[in-house]
């Protein structure tokens, strides 16, 4: 008989095919498509979405998984047999209808959640909410966990991790998190909030923007950047990385580290093996990984004094009427404030936002939350955590988009991915030469790092495996605390 790794390797192929022109199709909706071609949109990724399901779960697809599990392999192929094993056993417990149900669901829920963003109108949004949640349960119910269904959504982002884990670490991290965001907070208290405030067109914002991207490894020959309702990085081929970014025309570091944040996912999938797209080694091994990049770029590098000594000449150039030294400058984006929205919070109030969310989901998850008492109760659960309460639902529960794009279970890869971010910048500059290139902002040698020892590996390793190989020891939450603290309080 034919060996059956290689076939699988060609079905992979396919279904990859698939997935990435509904990929295409998504990044559309976010950017360019009219309003009025959501209907058929939402009927052509749903299509799409079953298809795939159906080629993954096809009988040939698994009696070809069940003889190379029998085949003398590669370490590599053995990885992507043991993957697509883990993968088929959560995807068979669906059905095509429930996958294309639940596509054309969060099609339309995206859209509404946008509208509803735009008009802080929360009870426009509650429908689509209230129809994933019970499409988000119906599917952990299928998939099955040992203690909470919140444990099976988890799974789908950062394998083998449970809410249990979880709850322990945010339980320990909390009252030291809650305690130096407030000592943060004071002490930037005499920076003025207004400090960035200024004219700065979008346009040149967006050079900015592109050449800082491509200073640190962006590489635009396969990517591109685009503007949305909420920033996000998407693949769309093994050579075409998406990012977008929102702007603010008075004050240009808002896109700035959106576009940083998001060229870190970026280029964390522009190092994946590009001749495995569509294995597991060619794919992204976590969103806790994933995350790392992009914080790790968006705060490590991006607001450090080394950067800004390298560009704050240059966006003095772009932009004539900022006047700031570099001492302001690098106050300026190390500013710790109490701020209602996630994506523009700085790094010492943060994960407060990411903790906020997860008992949130599994408040809803558990049913001890309704869908109509959502905006309530996160005003009740802000004010408590931050000491004030949004003024509307815009800058309240409707201010991401996850939901909206049935993604329940993935705010605490954000946390994970700080703790794993300072993990590996603390390991990467444990090369002299890598942090003396760092420290004269030159990132080169980061990259390679980072592509040696996080990207190369793809789904390889576990995440836990890859942490402790490129780290030598598993994720510690000591090292995100002590570069908090470095940065805020020393």
């Amino acid at each position: 008989m034919p060996a059956a790794y290689p076939q699988l390797c060609d079905l992979a192929g396919e279904i990859a095919l698939l997935d990435s022109t509904s990929a295409t199709l998504g990044w559309d909706q976010e950017t360019y498509m009219p309003p009025a071609a959501l209907d058929y949109r939402a009927k052509q990724l749903g299509y799409l979405s079953g298809k795939a399901y159906s080629l993954f779960t096809s009988k040939k697809f698994r009696l070809l998984l069940d003889q190379a599990e029998g085949e003398d392999l590669s370490p590599v192929a053995q990885a992507n047999v043991r993957e697509w094993r883990r993968q088929l056993n959560r995807a068979i417990k669906l059905s095509r209808k429930l996958v294309e149900e639940f596509s054309e669901v969060t099609t339309h829920a995206k859209s509404a959640w946008a509208d509803a963003r735009k008009d802080s109108n929360f009870k426009a949004f509650a429908p689509h909410l209230d129809k994933l949640l019970k499409l988000t349960l119906k599917r952990a119910e299928r998939w099955g966990y040992a203690g909470e269904a919140y444990d099976a959504l988890l799974d789908e982002y950062e394998p083998a991790a449970t809410a249990a884990e979880i709850s322990t670490l945010f339980d320990t991290l909390r009252p030291q998190l809650s305690s130096l965001a407030k000592e943060a907070v004071a002490r930037s208290a005499a920076i003025p909030a207004d400090i960035l405030a200024g004219d700065y067109p979008i346009e040149k914002q967006q050079q900015l923007n592109r050449e800082i991207a491509e200073s640190v490894g962006f590489n635009f020959e396969g990517g591109r950047i685009d503007t949305t309702a909420h920033p996000f990085c998407t693949r769309l081929g093994p050579r075409d990385q998406r990012l977008t970014t929102r702007y603010d025309e008075k004050d240009f570091t808002s896109s700035l580290f959106g576009v940083l944040h998001e060229a870190g996912h970026g280029m964390y999938e522009q190092g994946l093996p590009a001749d495995d797209y569509g294995l597991p080694s060619g794919t992204a091994v976590s969103l806790g990984i994933h995350e790392s990049q992009s914080r790790l770029w968006e705060n490590h590098v991006g607001r450090s004094r080394a950067f800004w000594e390298k560009w704050l000449p240059r966006a003095k150039e772009i932009f004539p009427g900022l006047s700031l030294s570099i001492d302001e400058m690098v106050a300026a984006v190390n500013r710790a404030e109490f701020s209602f929205i996630r994506v523009e919070a700085d790094e010492a109030t943060y994960d407060l936002h990411i903790m906020l969310r997860f008992n949130m989901e599994r408040r809803l998850l558990n049913r001890e939350l309704k869908v109509k008492d959502v905006p309530a109760a996160w005003n009740e659960e802000f004010t408590a955590l931050f000491g004030m309460t949004p003024p509307d639902a815009a800058r309240g529960c409707l201010q991401d988009i996850h939901w909206s794009m049935g993604g329940m279970g993935y705010f605490p890869t954000y946390t994970l991915g700080n703790l794993n971010a300072a993990q590996l910048f603390r390991a990467a500059r444990q090369s002299a030469a890598i942090a003396k290139d760092i420290d004269h902002a030159d990132y080169a040698s980061l990259l390679q790092w980072l592509r040696t020892h996080v990207h190369a590996h793809g789904s390889v390793l576990s995440p836990r495996e890859l942490m402790k190989a490129a780290t030598g020891e598993p994720t510690d939450a000591r090292w995100h605390l002590e570069h908090l603290k470095a940065r805020f309080l020393a």
